[in-house]
């Protein structure tokens, strides 16, 4: 498991932030709690840091994650219109350069899906003893993937979160 993923698992705001346009911010805020004493760490040291960090280390970096997350919401950043954000200048770039590679490349992964999933259940792949884990998570992963094909051309379901809000 790599620094990051751990970081994106005790802080989800800070983890999410290391991989877009506030990774700066959020690095400094890990090695803040981590390293105090290290003004300028490199990526390196807040690896190390976050990799040997004690419970009580990951404690503090949860609660650094909440100050965070309420400094992002006071400067007006919602996670949900990062979100959307993100899928309106991926399908405007898409309209700007034109072009078969993201058509393409999703037509792959659904197909890739379909395939996965109907060799499956055609008997291809035996769900019992030891590859039963690594198949399950192999149709895991290609069904994901797939889902997020399906919401970049069709939306995703984050509106029902708002409906399921007023019911």
């Amino acid at each position: 498991m790599n620094w990051q993923t751990i970081v994106g698992t005790v802080a989800p705001w800070l983890g999410t932030a290391l991989g877009g346009p506030l990774g700066g911010m959020a690095g400094k805020v890990i090695s803040d709690v981590l390293l105090p004493d290290q003004p300028n760490p490199s990526e390196e040291q807040i690896e190390q840091a976050v990799m040997k960090a004690s419970p009580a280390d990951l404690q503090k970096l949860k609660e650094a994650d909440q100050k965070f997350k309420i400094e992002m919401r006071k400067l007006g950043l919602d996670e949900k219109r990062l979100a959307a954000d993100d899928r309106a200048n991926a399908r405007s770039r898409e309209i700007q350069v034109g072009g078969w590679s993201n058509p393409l490349m999703a037509g792959v992964v659904i197909l890739g899906f379909f395939g996965t999933v109907g060799y499956a259940l055609a008997g291809g792949l035996s769900l019992g003893g030891e590859a039963g884990a690594l198949i399950g998570t192999l149709i895991g992963y290609v069904s994901a993937k797939a889902d997020q094909v399906v919401s970049y051309y069709f939306g995703s379901s984050a509106g029902q979160d708002r409906q399921m809000d007023r019911g």
